[in-house]
């Protein structure tokens, strides 16, 4: 299963809703079952530097099937993962990444949030990830 360009643009259509609640202005981007960038979204004023940051969040949370914050919290000094950041090209490994599930519960993607805090954005992504 992969995620169709319609459902990413909902994912990020509900994404963006979220940052505005929270009054925030985000990067978003939506990968596909490949780690494929299939969607993306710079609200205006968002930082220039966290749109690569999203889309790296994005594959993270697909490559791992889990969220960044999760894979964050393994890589740490001493824990299994230590060091991972460096593969793949780079990996981001703090919050704000989060697989996508379709309503059979298969992954089909990750949504990557970057913009404000980690804690805000993974608000947005785990917004993003439930629109499907």
């Amino acid at each position: 299963m992969n995620i169709t360009l319609a459902q990413a643009e909902k994912i990020i259509s509900v994404a963006k809703t979220k940052s505005k609640e929270i009054d925030t202005k985000m990067n978003i981007a939506v990968v596909d079952a490949g780690a494929n960038l299939v969607a993306f979204s710079r609200m205006d004023g968002a930082w220039l530097g966290s749109l690569d940051i999203s889309i790296k969040k994005a594959k993270t949370a697909r490559f791992f099937d889990m969220n960044t914050g999760v894979i964050g919290e393994l890589s740490q000094p001493g824990q299994p993962l230590f060091n991972i950041e460096h593969s793949n090209n780079g990996l981001i490994t703090f919050p704000g990444g989060v697989p996508v599930k379709n309503k059979a519960g298969e992954i089909i993607g990750a949504i990557g949030v970057s913009g404000s805090s980690v804690e805000n954005d993974h608000i947005v992504a785990e917004a993003g990830a439930l629109a499907i």
